[in-house]
């Protein structure tokens, strides 16, 4: 096998986000603006969440207006993977795991997992209140993950508009 000289190297070209006929869909559906309010509305009922649980953690005290926070995230959660699947099936024509958006989805099923361990555990009493914190917590981890990939891609949207992608 051969080394390809840096002379000899093609420039990478990356694939736009979305092409202009997905943009113009994106920037007319109505799915669009359910997803843009829906994710700061949930980021702040995580906040809210993980400091209740925190605190929860560290004193001991709150554990039912924790654990309550953690169910109302965990709707938010799903309310808004069942909204961008449908964003993403008038965008892109299928429901999930559009080219552009494919990890992004495989890692939101990872976060929906732990979110779902967590009510499965706590409507079976399968752990104790600290173990749920602990697992509410991991949850809360991978869901950061995922929002910064969703924001690194609204980055890469607005740089292709800007042709510095």
């Amino acid at each position: 096998m051969s080394a390809i000289s840096e002379e000899g190297a093609r420039p990478k070209v990356s694939r736009p986000l979305y092409t202009p006929d997905q943009r113009a869909r994106r920037d007319t559906s109505r799915w669009t603006l359910v997803q843009g309010i829906l994710a700061p509305v949930q980021f702040a009922v995580f906040l809210i969440s993980l400091v209740l649980v925190i605190r929860y953690l560290l004193t001991g005290l709150g554990y039912d207006a924790a654990a309550l926070s953690i169910v109302i995230k965990t709707g938010f959660l799903l309310l808004i993977m069942v909204t961008g699947a449908i964003w993403e099936k008038v965008v892109f024509g299928q429901y999930l795991f559009a080219e552009s958006f494919f990890w992004e989805d495989v890692f939101s099923f990872a976060v929906i997992a732990l979110h779902l361990a967590y009510l499965y555990a706590l409507l079976t009493a399968s752990l104790g209140p600290e173990s749920l914190m602990w697992l509410a917590l991991a949850a809360y981890a991978a869901y950061v993950i995922n929002a910064g990939q969703f924001l690194l891609k609204l980055r890469r949207a607005r740089l292709d508009v800007g042709g510095l992608a």
